[in-house]
């Protein structure tokens, strides 16, 4: 194995998979990147058994062959070349780096030992536009279960082409809170359920804020029974997808909201920080009352430790006067991802509360009261 290729080439390959490399101490190569040289190009690779990340660089190929060495030591090296050019060969186990001032040797594992990459057989194909995705993602994947008590919850369900949209609707929920996000598809209309782990959620966000776009600004998804695949110009990401069947949140989410208040998003966010300083400590239980005479939304809250805290938002207040006491860290978590002003909607105080943009009615975010 021997090729030569540009010092922005190798970071830019190096830092796209080695994310998910080194997290399992228990299998040492796992924290390597795999390096697969051919007639036409070079690959970089890398998994952590749940999902797998590889790129293709172009570079002037001498010989082919495959190795692999330690993600983090070859990133840290890489960087610290000041060439343009850097000539990398397999030598008996080790991966000699050469540039115009310095060489080195580190030592690898033979590919052989690599885990094999999953590929996606079968799959059905959609397509859609990058940024419209990454941010849909963004904007769910935050609200998914931490832990996998319920493995179903510590996915994103990806549903397409249902009966509720003709499209792509991304749903989270750790059981305390939803994130509902729509958004259309510029290929593929076959009916498609999964659940995608959070954590592979999180690697095709930051992927695609990452790699640079093609030509045609598209994004493909292949979902087979058990594995997806997102393909991205040069870029592409495997992982499996969780078994079972998510939760049939539709149920939860109001048909009808008594009352209705939309205030100013930057106003409104200051004013739940300002009260979050005197919540309890682990409950983070701030009092919503919605005013339909004064037009207001009122945030108050207490503790032992802190004192009190009352304060007034002007908005505009649809339906009758209503109060609702929320976790203000989901509150905000939620408001981050929206625009413009905010709808904040409540039926009683023992009823979810609602929350989405006045700008786009293709995001819902909800809220489970906190029982006094």
């Amino acid at each position: 194995m021997k090729f030569t290729c540009t010092k922005e080439n190798l970071i830019r390959a190096i830092s796209l998979v080695s994310n998910i490399a080194g997290k399992q101490t228990n299998l040492p190569i796992l924290s390597n990147i795999l390096i697969q040289v051919n007639q036409s190009k070079v690959t970089f690779a890398t998994t952590n058994l749940e999902m797998a990340v590889s790129t293709t660089v172009r570079a002037k190929i001498e010989e082919e062959g495959s190795f692999t060495v330690p993600a983090k030591i070859l990133s840290d090296y890489i960087g610290l070349i000041s060439s343009e050019q850097i000539s990398l060969e397999k030598i008996d186990a080790e991966l000699q780096i050469a540039s115009d001032t310095a060489s080195t040797k580190i030592k690898g594992i033979e590919a052989e030992e690599f885990p094999v990459i999953p590929t996606v057989e079968g799959g059905l194909e959609y397509g859609l536009l990058v940024d419209p995705f990454r941010q849909a993602l963004s904007k769910v994947v935050f609200a998914a279960a931490r832990n996998e008590i319920r493995p179903e919850l510590s996915g994103i369900n990806f549903s397409f082409f249902s009966e509720r949209y003709k499209g792509l609707v991304l749903a989270s929920t750790d059981s305390y809170r939803l994130a509902e996000k729509k958004l259309s598809v510029t290929s593929g209309n076959e009916q498609k359920n999964s659940i995608v782990p959070a954590k592979a959620v999180q690697e095709m966000h930051r992927l695609l804020s990452s790699a640079k776009e093609d030509t045609t600004h598209e994004v493909k998804l292949l979902i087979g029974q058990a594995q997806i695949a997102m393909i991205f110009a040069d870029v592409t990401l495997v992982s499996r997808l969780i078994e079972g069947s998510y939760p049939d949140y539709v149920q939860i989410i109001p048909e009808e909201l008594k009352t209705t208040a939309i205030v100013s998003k930057d106003r409104f966010v200051t004013s739940i920080k300002a009260a979050s300083l005197f919540a309890s400590t682990g409950i983070n239980a701030v009092t919503f009352s919605i005013h339909a005479d004064q037009q207001v939304v009122t945030l108050s809250s207490s503790s032992v430790q802190a004192g009190e805290h009352v304060a007034h938002v002007d908005g505009t207040v649809h339906g009758g006067d209503n109060d609702i006491v929320l976790n203000y860290k989901y509150i905000l978590e939620g408001i981050q991802h929206m625009d413009g002003d905010i709808e904040f909607q409540i039926n009683s105080n023992e009823s979810p509360s609602v929350l989405r943009s006045k700008n786009d009615d293709s995001y819902i975010y909800i809220v489970m009261p906190i029982r006094q």
